[in-house]
């Protein structure tokens, strides 16, 4: 239950048992003055009968019973030296003034109690309020720690839960936008640095071409090749760099379909195939029928990617690409028989702009970056599982859900 709950209930069970207490107390005193006065009377009828033996009982009810109205029934009194302002009636009555004393007494003691619940509840109400200010400047100074075992139900807990949320969620903002800004960083280094060769490169042959007017022409041929070859890695990288931001950013929306990873492999073959005829690979396919809830042109881009990479590392060998289906996940493979990736490499292969060992020099490391963020985009992961000499496998899981 909630303090504030807990509170007006109280305050009502206490105001309930003062009202009880009330009424049993002058229902109590109310039937002590009818007892007084009826014992006073019965002195008055015995003296009456004692002094006037010849009045009948009758008349003594008849008086009794008298609905005669006195117009100053003080004066009648006053005959007989009784004030009816101050004294009682009879003697027996004036025992009646303790009555007063005591309703006074717990009228008092009901209004302390009452008072005293609610400075208790003001001071717990203000103790919290306290703890929660305690709390949020150690939320400043960086102490996101949550004391559960100290959290209740009531509407401070449930505002002090809320600021915690709240401040949580603003440090996680900020972190990510540090976060953000450090990738953001880390990418226009290595952009600068992947595009720094290639375009040194061609203002070099550029510059050598526009000196030398009587260059013969099969250097001059030679040099232009040059200059078309990094334009080409150039535009790749670019292309390659923004797909990855975009990616990062989270502003390529999937169009997700039942798709025939067939059709998605048949696709993939036919990006690679002039690749894989000027190497000599060859590629095979097992696929059994199988289809995959995902974004056909993205998954076609992931694969490629990674088929351009087996082929580099497959002159003159073959790949062999496999894809099933389970009650748990979609399974793609694709396995080559060539070089193999070295152990200190595995861990990085995923890396942006990381080359191993035995990567080609045309290679910038960042087709299997790009394919892994794909994946991953698309509710996937992969592995990579490779020996020296033997080959590399590159799995690919979807979980059905």
């Amino acid at each position: 239950m909630k303090k504030s709950q807990k509170f007006v209930a109280t305050s009502l069970i206490v105001t309930a048992v003062f009202c009880v207490i009330s009424a049993v107390f002058m229902a109590v005193c109310l039937d002590n003055i009818r007892n007084t006065s009826n014992s006073t009377i019965n002195r008055l009828v015995s003296v009456l009968l004692e002094k006037y033996p010849d009045v009948s009982e009758r008349e003594i009810a008849e008086i009794l019973n008298d609905k005669a109205e006195y117009s100053d029934t003080s004066k009648v009194f006053n005959k007989y030296g009784i004030n009816v302002k101050k004294d009682w009636l009879s003697y027996s009555n004036q025992g009646s003034e303790k009555y007063i004393v005591i309703s006074v007494a717990i009228t008092i003691l009901f209004g302390a109690v009452f008072i005293a619940l609610l400075c208790t509840y003001f001071k717990l109400q203000k103790s919290q309020t306290m703890e929660i200010a305690k709390r949020i400047e150690r939320i400043n100074l960086g102490d996101y720690s949550l004391q559960i075992d100290e959290n209740s139900e009531d509407e401070l807990s449930v505002l002090d839960n809320q600021i915690y949320r709240t401040a949580v969620k603003f440090r996680e903002q900020a972190e990510n936008s540090r976060k953000e800004k450090e990738n953001l960083q880390k990418s226009l280094q290595d952009i600068s640095h992947q595009l720094k060769t290639p375009l040194t490169s061609i203002i070099v042959m550029v510059e050598n071409i526009l000196d030398d007017d009587d260059m013969p022409l099969e250097i001059r041929r030679e040099f232009l090749c040059d200059i078309k070859h990094n334009t080409s890695t150039i535009s790749f990288l670019v292309q390659s760099l923004l797909t990855l931001s975009k990616l990062d950013a989270e502003s390529i929306n999937f169009k997700f379909a039942n798709e025939s990873i067939e059709s998605v492999i048949a696709e993939c073959i036919k990006n690679t195939a002039v690749m894989a005829e000027i190497c000599n690979v060859s590629i095979e396919t097992a696929c059994n029928d199988v289809t995959l809830n995902c974004d056909k042109k993205w998954l076609c881009e992931a694969l490629t990617n990674i088929v351009k990479n087996c082929i580099e590392h497959s002159q003159n060998g073959n790949i062999k690409i496999t894809a099933d289906h389970n009650k748990l996940y979609t399974k793609i493979s694709i396995k080559d028989n060539g070089s193999g990736i070295a152990k200190e490499d595995l861990p990085h292969i995923f890396e942006r702009f990381y080359k191993g060992k035995n990567s080609s020099d045309d290679s910038v490391g960042i087709g299997l970056a790009l394919a892994k963020s794909i994946i991953e985009k698309q509710g996937g992961y992969i592995t990579v599982s490779s020996e020296i000499d033997k080959g590399s496998e590159f799995v690919i899981k979807f979980f059905n859900n």
